[in-house]
């Protein structure tokens, strides 16, 4: 994992150090020695992680943190406030100005990459995340991600630990926020249940419990499907720094030190919980995504690219099973006629009204889907030919016989539709032969006087 980092100090021996450092590890550094200096690399060439010293002169580093916070264009770059100050106070007013995270000097190593990586992990998401949401708005396709977490952000917070002075200070810490809901327990087998059966945020574990490995269950927690992804932060004494590196390198994603300052918990419980925020986000934005490659625009059915990939497989499970298999082809009546004496607007509302009927029309296993145009089609597994008669039917009368009402400067308007059905027989060798016949189906119910149900 590499990354670009920007470390910020106004003490040049501080700057080497960090410099050395990271790219011992391969990161790729640049520097500054002034906040004003740190501003315009900034502007002109954006790092991924800027570490930045607090005690500078002119302008100081939460100053320059709040600056690179308040633009929509840097926003999104975490920030590390390095001091010499280890008073929970600076550490307060760093994450205030809108820090991601913060180092003690002299810097730890293990420290400072735990803290580096984590962050390179989050900005990764994050930049994926601005970038499907620009490509998809660019496409047409309607975002509402909100790309920054909201301040007032809780969750679903797991505490392993056997020590009850520690369940306190977790207790009184967090309990704070009202937005959080804890869970308690000193049973390792009962933490991996409750992590994995409830809707778990944030998972805290003593690595310093008297009977059972700590280490042992973060790792079933990284190894198992519905947990693996979940967030978790270890409690661990400064003095095992060997403990902490196997911690790290199995996927913990935080850690504090003992002993723990509550107002340090309660940050670094919020700084994961927005790392969660930012991956479920991500998760939901590609799942739209995705949604939308299958969905029609207008109407909100399945579209035709939908249709072509489900339609085969459901075939294929009719053939092998030898299960019958019907398919509805559905034309609107005259609807060209409808957008020349209406316009279009007219014409789009008839589809929206159009397709929401036939939705509440089918049955739950039936498949709808707006092929193009006027034309929809209705997959029917397991039914007969028999049964799809009765169906269409159902369907046509749903369309015909209520009013299309509502439209916009225009009077309520009838509205009919022509059903061609098609059922799966011993000839079938491919789901296109579905869709010719139910397409032969439809043109005799328009040549037949259209309103009305043909099969083929």
């Amino acid at each position: 994992m590499s990354a670009r980092i920007l470390v910020v100090d106004d003490i040049l021996t501080n700057v080497k150090l960090l410099e050395a450092k990271l790219t011992a590890e391969y990161f790729d550094v640049y520097t500054a020695t002034s906040g004003q200096e740190a501003l315009d690399l900034v502007a002109s060439t954006p790092p991924d992680i800027i570490l930045l010293d607090v005690m500078m002169p002119h302008m100081d580093g939460f100053e320059v943190c709040r600056r690179i916070k308040s633009n929509p264009d840097t926003q999104h770059i975490p920030v590390i406030m390095v001091t010499a100050l280890d008073q929970t106070a600076d550490k307060l007013n760093g994450l205030a100005a809108g820090a991601d995270d913060f180092l003690t000097k002299p810097v730890n190593h293990i420290a400072l990459l735990a803290r580096v990586k984590s962050l390179v992990r989050l900005k990764m998401v994050v930049d994926e995340l601005r970038l499907r949401t620009t490509n998809n708005e660019a496409m047409g396709v309607p975002m509402d991600v909100v790309l920054q977490p909201p301040k007032s952000l809780g969750g679903n917070i797991l505490i392993v630990e056997d020590d009850q002075k520690m369940v306190d200070l977790f207790s009184n810490s967090l309990n704070n926020n009202e937005n959080h809901s804890l869970f308690f327990t000193s049973d390792p087998q009962e933490g991996l249940y409750l992590a994995s059966s409830e809707n778990i945020d944030l998972i805290i574990i003593s690595l310093n419990m008297d009977d059972f490995d700590g280490l042992r269950l973060c790792s079933q927690l990284k190894s198992m499907d519905k947990t693996r992804n979940l967030p978790i932060l270890v409690v661990i004494d400064d003095s095992n720094p060997q403990k902490l590196a196997r911690a790290l390198d199995m996927g913990v994603n935080d850690y504090i030190s003992h002993p723990v300052d509550s107002h340090e918990l309660y940050a670094r419980c919020l700084l994961s919980l927005k790392r969660k925020w930012y991956a479920d986000q991500l998760r939901n934005n590609l799942e739209l995504s995705m949604e939308m490659v299958v969905r029609d625009a207008l109407t909100g059915m399945f579209n035709r690219r939908y249709i072509d990939s489900n339609l085969k497989k459901i075939f294929i499970d009719a053939k092998n099973n030898n299960k019958p298999l019907s398919l509805l082809l559905l034309d609107i009546d005259r609807f060209k006629r409808v957008n020349d004496n209406y316009g279009h607007d007219i014409g789009d509302e008839i589809l929206i009204e159009f397709a929401s009927r036939i939705r509440a029309g089918v049955r739950g296993i039936d498949i709808a889907a707006r092929l193009g145009g006027e034309e929809f089609v209705v997959i029917l597994p397991d039914t007969d030919l028999e049964t799809a008669i009765n169906i269409a039917e159902r369907l046509r009368v749903i369309i015909c016989d209520e009013l299309f009402v509502n439209l916009p400067n225009c009077e309520d308007l009838t509205i009919s539709m022509s059903v061609g059905i098609s059922t799966l027989n011993n000839r079938d060798n491919k789901p296109e032969n579905l869709l010719k016949r139910a397409d032969l189906a439809l043109y005799k119910a328009k040549e037949g006087g259209r309103n009305r149900v043909d099969t083929y």
